[in-house]
């Protein structure tokens, strides 16, 4: 059942949500070639434990996955697209990071991403980012009172099949608020206009597009249970952000330093 927000649980909301665009923008200044996804962990657990925050992360073990998760950040590199592991794994030039975290404070929960490549950007991950991050905005503009659920999974789907990248709506956006996930709504990538549930004030709910620049819908899933590849090792790009539906227009509750 979908859960609306007051506008005094909105602003909690905003609070967490503050916590992961700090420890977001720690990590983007955090990350260059030759660091280890483990330090932008570890730089990433810093923050949410300074703000007396938790990570809805850390040991989360969905219905998918046999094992707990390790960390606080999901840190997928390259045709990683979803779920990755913070290894020991040292960036490279040229790597294409997609970066997720998550804050839980007072009871209420944020969840974002961000993609970036590191040192060199090749023309193909430049367009990949762009249009992936031009999705999330579209969507998060369009996510007004009286909209559909579907108009937006369209909008999304639209800019992927656009440009020729592959998509899968398996694992896509989802309400948000006292946890991690909500028992509504699923937001999948790809949609029907004019179906679905409809837009009211209150509503709170994560957007997170994410493509795949080969143009292949298919994934596949690591040994580990949780990382998640496309299946033609081509690049993936992944941004999110936590939303609430207002009467007065959607406001963005994981802002970040830019």
């Amino acid at each position: 059942m979908v859960e609306y927000k007051t506008p005094g649980e909105i602003e909690a909301m905003r609070a967490a949500g503050a916590v992961v665009g700090a420890a977001l923008t720690a990590v983007r200044a955090e990350a260059a070639v030759g660091v280890t996804l483990k330090h932008l962990d570890e730089v990433a657990h810093t923050v949410i434990k300074e703000a007396g925050a938790t990570s809805p992360f850390l040991g989360y073990t969905p219905t998918f996955a046999d094992t707990p998760f390790p960390g606080v950040i999901c840190a997928s590199v390259n045709d990683a697209v979803l779920h990755g592991f913070p290894t020991k794994y040292k960036l490279r030039d040229g790597d294409l990071l997609a970066v997720d975290c998550g804050a839980t404070l007072d009871g209420w929960t944020g969840d974002s991403a961000i993609s970036f490549c590191l040192g060199t950007t090749s023309a193909a991950d430049a367009k990949l980012l762009e249009v992936t991050e031009k999705a999330l905005y579209a969507a998060i503009e369009a996510s007004v009172v009286g909209a559909k659920l579907g108009d937006i999974c369209a909008l999304i789907g639209s800019h992927a099949r656009e440009a020729g990248f592959g998509l899968h709506t398996d694992f896509g956006g989802h309400g948000v608020g006292r946890t991690m996930h909500e028992d509504g709504p699923h937001v999948p990538n790809d949609g029907r206009p004019g179906r679905g549930l409809r837009l009211r004030p209150g509503l709170t709910m994560a957007i997170e597009p994410w493509f795949m620049a080969g143009g292949v819908d298919e994934y596949k899933i690591d040994d580990d249970g949780w990382t998640i590849r496309s299946t033609d090792g081509s690049n993936g790009a992944h941004f999110e952000h936590t939303i609430a539906v207002t009467e007065d227009g959607p406001i963005i509750l994981t802002a970040r330093d830019q």
